[in-house]
């Protein structure tokens, strides 16, 4: 059986995240440390990591995971930024250890005004330096892969193995797949075939087993268009084939899959409810 959950506000408390994820039905759940959109966040109070423990105990849920900051850019060549990035990221890290979540979701990072190459050169840099500072934490990084959106790297799988061999810890790093993301990016899925030449490229380069969390969106965008726009499960371009590929295989089975699709509600159900009976409904 899948484990299937979904991105949650932690507002009014961490432990608030954990009972939205239960009272929707979840298996696992996804939240930030701290508000996305700023550098700065509020110390964790042992109080709160206890409670936030607490209630994953309590509720039965497993696998929390984090998502970085968006502000976050380990590739940028503007020196500032990037050190102000590192240290965030160690922050990040830190976090998640207090809290017990064992993975951060990271986005790799955009080149900007440099190149893919010297891109890439940062983000390995950046992630050494992230490793160095947090020495002994048990919390690791997910790179996810995204769309490609402008200089975003990581909608190459093969990126994603440069930065992977690059470090000096690869131990330390794992990968998230976003379904919507490798979409857009071009890796097709629709079709069976499809599906398995997508999963058998992730495997030559990444390696399916570094694979740790699936974020599962469709996609307002079409196909190849580089562009990041998430969408209700089988109601987007994609559709539900390459959901049901995934929610059948065997290799992920374990593998905890997260949703990130819009909320609200629908005839009086959440949608993230609606979003996870889908998948659910797709396994054979």
């Amino acid at each position: 059986m899948a484990i299937l959950g979904a991105h949650m506000s932690m507002a009014g408390g961490y432990y608030k995240a954990v009972e939205a994820a239960k009272r929707v039905g979840c298996d696992c759940v996804q939240l930030f440390t701290k508000n996305n959109n700023q550098w700065a966040g509020k110390p964790i109070t042992a109080e709160e990591a206890e409670r936030f423990r607490e209630s994953l105990v309590n509720l039965g849920l497993r696998h929390p995971i984090a998502h970085n900051s968006y502000l976050i850019n380990l590739a940028s060549p503007d020196d500032a930024l990037w050190k102000k990035s590192i240290d965030a990221m160690v922050v990040e890290v830190q976090r998640a250890e207090l809290l017990g979540i064992p993975y951060i979701v990271a986005h790799p990072g955009a080149y900007t005004t440099s190149s893919e190459a010297l891109g890439l050169a940062r983000i390995v840099a950046g992630l050494d330096e992230v490793h160095r500072q947090t020495e002994g934490a048990g919390a690791q990084m997910l790179l996810e892969t995204t769309s490609g959106q402008g200089s975003c790297l990581g909608c190459k799988f093969e990126q994603l193995a440069a930065i992977l061999e690059g470090v000096t810890d690869p131990d330390r790093l794992g990968v998230c797949v976003d379904t919507c993301h490798i979409f857009s990016a071009g890796y097709a899925m629709e079709k069976e075939a499809e599906y398995k030449a997508t999963m058998k490229a992730l495997d030559k380069t990444v390696g399916v087993k570094l694979v740790r969390a699936f974020h599962v969106n469709d996609s307002k965008a079409k196909f190849g268009s580089g562009v990041d726009r998430h969408e209700h499960i089988g109601r987007g371009q994609m559709g539900l084939a390459p959901f049901r590929h995934l929610m059948n295989d065997r290799r992920f089975k374990k593998t905890p899959m997260y949703l990130e699709t819009p909320k609200g509600e629908e005839k009086g159900r959440d949608l993230d409810e609606i979003n996870l009976a889908t998948l659910r409904g797709l396994i054979e």
